[in-house]
């Protein structure tokens, strides 16, 4: 989470909540942001399609898909001048690659935004934030991005993943800055994390005291690793050992993108993805009071039910504090990647779906 509304410059603030979000979610009956359809693979970022709603009972009339296209990899600013911004992984075909997200191997992926005033309908806002190719991706893949505020006031840092080319090729972290709230980005030289022999992902933030942060990420075939940084975030010195391992049943495959909340007098929660299998995914939890040494929970908070469009992976995720008046209790909302198993190998059609913590006390 990161609470514009708490810091506009880099602050352990902007993940500081009052109260632990718990592990009682309730789905949500739409999702929040959709799929292209099969046959809009050229359409503008601010394209708008009927949006599939379980609540409604009716027959619903809604454009093929079939997971040639995806969105995934939703992050949210809460903005200082109210509402939130979201930002997404959009997963297009590659040309000459006609099946899209379902050979993830060969797609392109783009990163792309909405807006909201409430937080549960989002409007596609116009322009890319981040080309494949701006970002160093070539035609392949940007994706996963995390923004964040400097120490630079009005100015916006985002991280992302970078793979110019198949998922075995070596992907890195990399950067971009932004200073007009988060509309129009400028890649940073050079690799905030990268190696010669690791390949990494799913870039998360957590600012720490004294100016210094923490990078967590994906370390592929170990887990989340992290690194620190004294310099504003632009250089990281990768930290002894693994934060989360793949050493249980529900992450043994993968476990990766984090979003970690400071609770006040509690440490630190966090919720995380993981794959028990190539067609399985939960989100999951644990709880440190160091930021380094974790304990995670029994069960996952978030699992696939074998229905809907959730059906077979439940993934990266964000959270958000909805607003609130002194009298109400606390409330969050998450926001996650989501597939419905209906393809070939049950990839399928990747969206981005919600769902509503209880009311916190």
């Amino acid at each position: 989470m990161i609470d514009l509304t708490q810091s506009q410059v880099a602050s352990p603030l902007v993940h500081s909540v009052n109260i632990d979000p718990g592990t009682t979610w309730v789905k949500e009956p739409r999702v929040a942001i959709d799929a292209p359809p099969d046959d809009e693979i050229d359409s503008l970022p601010e394209t708008q399609w009927p949006i599939e709603n379980t609540a409604s009972g009716e027959p619903q009339s809604v454009p093929e898909r079939t997971g040639v296209c995806g969105v995934v990899s939703p992050r949210i600013l809460a903005l200082p001048g109210g509402g939130y911004r979201m930002y997404y992984t959009q997963i297009l075909p590659r040309v000459g690659f006609p099946a899209g997200a379902n050979d993830y191997d060969n797609a392109t992926a783009r990163i792309l935004s909405a807006v909201s005033t409430e937080g549960a309908v989002w409007v596609p806002e116009p322009g890319v934030r981040l080309s494949s190719q701006e970002g160093g991706a070539g035609e392949f893949r940007v994706a996963s991005s995390e923004v964040v505020p400097t120490d630079k006031a009005q100015q916006l840092r985002m991280y992302f993943e970078c793979c110019p080319g198949p998922q075995s090729t070596l992907s890195t972290i990399r950067s971009a800055v932004s200073s007009d709230g988060g509309l129009e980005w400028t890649p940073e030289p050079g690799v905030r994390l990268g190696s010669s022999e690791h390949r990494y992902s799913s870039p998360r933030i957590l600012f720490l005291e004294d100016g210094v942060c923490r990078l967590y990420c994906l370390e592929i075939g170990r887990g989340i690793v992290s690194g620190l940084s004294e310099d504003g975030g632009i250089t990281f010195q990768p930290e002894p050992g693994v934060r989360i391992g793949q050493d249980t049943q529900y992450d043994s495959r993968a476990a990766f993108a984090c979003e970690i909340l400071k609770v006040a007098d509690a440490g630190y929660v966090m919720y995380y993805a993981g794959y028990s299998a190539p067609n399985k995914s939960h989100i999951l939890r644990a709880i440190s009071e160091d930021g380094l040494t974790w304990k995670k929970d029994p069960k996952p908070v978030i699992s696939p039910d074998g229905t809907g469009w959730d059906a077979v992976k439940c993934s990266e995720m964000c959270l958000i504090q909805l607003p609130q008046t002194a009298e109400e209790p606390s409330q969050f909302r998450m926001f996650y990647e989501a597939c419905d198993g209906t393809g070939l190998d049950q990839r399928g059609v990747w969206r981005i779906a919600c769902v509503t913590s209880e009311k916190l006390h």
